[in-house]
């Protein structure tokens, strides 16, 4: 018989009922038992919807993590929510599942890390970039030494008029930041992991709020928009240990042609070059004298480059990360990986309130 993993969803809004819910579900080999929400309402519906006939529903998640049958908990709350419940969940005895971005600071980041370290329990966080076709064929193809050594990057996570005004999006104190922690956080995950480089030395960043009427335009209109004090747009460079650097933009609201671009990096390499902008992988490189573009047709099946690489990149990261809790191995994202992301997505806050760069030792 399958090995059969129970979850528990803790946090049961929008991230929950779009990615996680409906992708473990799908899986045969998973039960989602218990939910929780602060909200009793949508953790009713969410159990009605996706649960188990004999699902519990809970308001406080320190109830739902006394359940001994519960083997994976998803944390799927507000920023500020996930190191206080990530580390009580792993302390618990629960792998976990946290959406991005890592934690609401480095430090808690640094404080989830440890946890997972000392309860030996698996800790990963929800950076479904890394999981697109086109970013398995961009990892195997960096990883075949095509593009010899990666030097620089562009890290692109931009939209044009897209400012989040529902939930929790506009609450500084909820959410720590606006479109760094919100979107550069999956595009710089995804620039680092293909690099493979995660030893940042300097980062000098720059926030942005100029707009006089950012609301004009948004997708979502307006609803609170014009007054969040959160900002709209930001620049950063990166300077690895390695000398590499990675030149980072992002916005919920700029005024450029270019609509959207998130989960989206160009990286020039000694040998070659690719650019992964809005799913569409390019290859670049000069062939006897000229230069030669390719694009990469990931729609037509191939090789499966890892296992689980077929359906949307919520499902195979779903099926991805349960394959690692029932075969005992490392997930795709690991916890020390996340941590830096945060670290760096941290240091261009820092940077840009102080005027003056950081420096990692």
């Amino acid at each position: 018989m399958e090995r059969i993993v129970k979850i528990g969803i803790i946090g049961c809004g929008g991230i929950a009922n779009g990615k996680h819910m409906p992708s473990l579900s799908a899986l045969p080999n998973v039960k989602l038992v218990a939910f929780c929400d602060i909200i009793p309402e949508r953790a009713q519906k969410a159990k009605e919807k996706y649960g188990t006939p004999d699902a519990k529903v809970y308001t406080d998640y320190k109830e739902l993590l006394k359940d001994e049958s519960i083997e994976v908990v998803h944390v799927l709350t507000p920023n500020r929510e996930h190191a206080p419940i990530t580390i009580d969940a792993l302390y618990a005895g629960k792998h976990v599942m946290c959406e991005k971005p890592m934690a609401k600071t480095a430090a808690d980041a640094r404080r989830m890390v440890a946890a997972a370290k000392a309860t030996g329990k698996k800790l990963t966080v929800g950076y479904q970039h890394r999981h697109k076709a086109e970013s398995d064929y961009a990892k195997q193809y960096i990883e075949s030494g095509e593009m010899g050594e990666i030097y620089h990057a562009d890290c692109l996570a931009i939209r044009r008029r897209g400012t989040p005004n529902w939930g929790v999006f506009l609450d500084a104190e909820a959410q720590g930041g606006g479109p760094i922690i919100d979107i550069a956080t999956h595009s710089l995950d995804l620039t680092l992991y293909l690099m493979n480089n995660y030893e940042p030395a300097v980062v000098l960043g720059k926030t942005h709020k100029k707009l006089e009427h950012p609301e004009a335009g948004n997708i979502w209109g307006d609803n609170g928009v014009s007054t969040t004090p959160l900002e709209e747009a930001a620049d950063a460079m990166i300077v690895m240990k390695n000398g590499a650097t990675v030149m980072l933009e992002t916005s919920w609201a700029i005024n450029t042609d270019e609509p959207v671009q998130e989960g989206s990096c160009v990286l020039c390499g000694s040998k070659a070059g690719l650019s992964l902008k809005n799913n569409v992988l390019k290859l670049n490189k000069i062939l006897l004298g000229r230069a030669v573009d390719t694009t990469v047709d990931t729609s037509a099946g191939g090789v499966a480059f890892y296992s689980g690489s077929k359906g949307s990149p919520a499902q195979v990261e779903a099926k991805r990360w349960i394959d690692a809790i029932i075969n005992d191995t490392d997930p795709v994202v690991l916890p020390e990986q996340a941590c830096v992301v945060s670290e760096i997505l941290e240091a261009i806050y820092t940077s840009s309130k102080t005027g003056k760069p950081v420096i990692f030792e």
